[in-house]
């Protein structure tokens, strides 16, 4: 049962320090709402018109893309720095094969959609 009080102790010292930062906010921080302040503000630029806009599609391939070579990069830096490990041997080999390989899956389908095209 111990280790369910060093729980429920990280869990209370957790709540504590975020309700006396929201205390702490609310005593100190200047209130002095105005018009201004209260409008709905986003990117710099001023509501106008409904909430309600439609996005287009081409942000999800481009999204897309960012988690191909994002990934590629968080997972391929550091095995390359531990390559040299004895340990490691030929599964590891064999487990970055197959990470490159569905890597390689959606390049070719991004290439194949005409996603990298510079045009």
């Amino acid at each position: 049962m111990t280790g369910y009080a060093v729980v429920a102790g990280v869990i209370l010292a957790g709540v504590l320090l975020v309700s006396a930062g929201m205390t702490a906010r609310r005593l100190l921080a200047p209130r002095a709402p105005t018009a201004a302040k209260l409008t709905t503000y986003e990117s710099g630029v001023d509501p106008v018109g409904q909430g309600w806009a439609q996005s287009q599609i081409r942000y999800v391939a481009f999204a897309f893309l960012y988690v191909v070579f994002a990934v590629d990069a968080v997972y391929l830096f550091p095995w390359a720095l531990v390559i040299r490990d004895a340990d490691l041997g030929a599964r590891s080999l064999v487990e970055i094969a197959i990470f490159i390989g569905i890597l390689l899956v959606g390049l070719l389908h991004a290439a194949r959609r005409g996603l990298l095209r510079w045009t």
